[in-house]
């Protein structure tokens, strides 16, 4: 018969560095899958930003471009239309256009001899306003561009944001299940160690071995007893 004692402490031992071993793993699991998790995120942090960066000139040149809409309309704040219009008409843009077309009225009157003439002077003073009004309007059709430069952009951005929100929480879900299945692991493996003693208990009866300080069970042979012999009660020359 087997000793109860050593096959329940190498069973016992047996069972802990197992239960040990198979904690330890999938403690290792958990903390793996969750690094790459949070690795995870950090990339896709990382890539919403270089996209942020790259459309936020164009974002920045729509905002700008759109309050100076704003501002041509009367849509901004006080005095900011007449502060717009003044600084086209100042612009050197207008102001080289302006001059150039003045020029052309009076090279035509000269060559026709009317240099001096009423329709001239009208000519000239009608000629500033509507190609102001003309200058603004294109102006304001060349902002709306870059408006929609810049509403392209902000509209990349949140596209991209919603995006990289999507795949980290998904990376974020990824990270609370390996967590959850190491807790699980280490817990299932807590409780195999725990077992561990009853099952040994079991065995170590199963084994014949006794608790509570009773000694095993053991053959057991009475001594061999040497037969009495009777007294001797003879006479002896006659006499007792």
């Amino acid at each position: 018969m087997p000793n109860p004692i050593v096959a329940v402490a190498g069973s016992a031992i047996g069972g802990l560095i197992g239960s040990s071993k198979a904690s330890s793993a999938s403690k290792a699991a958990s903390a793996a899958q969750s690094a790459s998790a949070e690795a995870g995120i950090a990339e896709q942090q990382r890539q919403f930003d270089a996209i942020r960066e790259l459309l936020k000139p164009y974002a920045e040149a729509g905002t700008g471009a759109l309050q100076q809409q704003q501002n041509i309309l009367g849509l901004g704040a006080p005095g900011t239309q007449e502060a717009a219009y003044w600084g086209f008409e100042q612009s050197p843009g207008f102001q080289a256009m302006a001059r150039q077309g003045e020029a052309g009225i009076l090279q035509s009157a000269s060559a026709t001899g009317g240099l001096r003439g009423g329709n001239v002077q009208g000519a000239l003073a009608q000629f500033r306003p509507a190609l102001l009004n003309q200058f603004i309007s294109q102006q304001y059709d060349r902002l709306g561009g870059l408006t929609s430069i810049g509403q392209n952009a902000a509209a990349g951005v949140g596209n991209a944001g919603m995006q990289t929100g999507t795949n980290v929480a998904n990376l974020l879900q990824q990270q609370g299940a390996a967590q959850a299945g190491g807790i699980l692991g280490q817990a299932n493996a807590s409780q195999q160690m725990a077992n561990i003693i009853p099952q040994s208990l079991g065995l170590y009866s199963g084994l014949g071995g006794r608790f509570g300080g009773t000694a095993p069970q053991t053959s057991y042979m009475a001594p061999e007893i040497t037969p009495f012999a009777a007294p001797d009660y003879s006479f002896s020359g006659g006499r007792l």
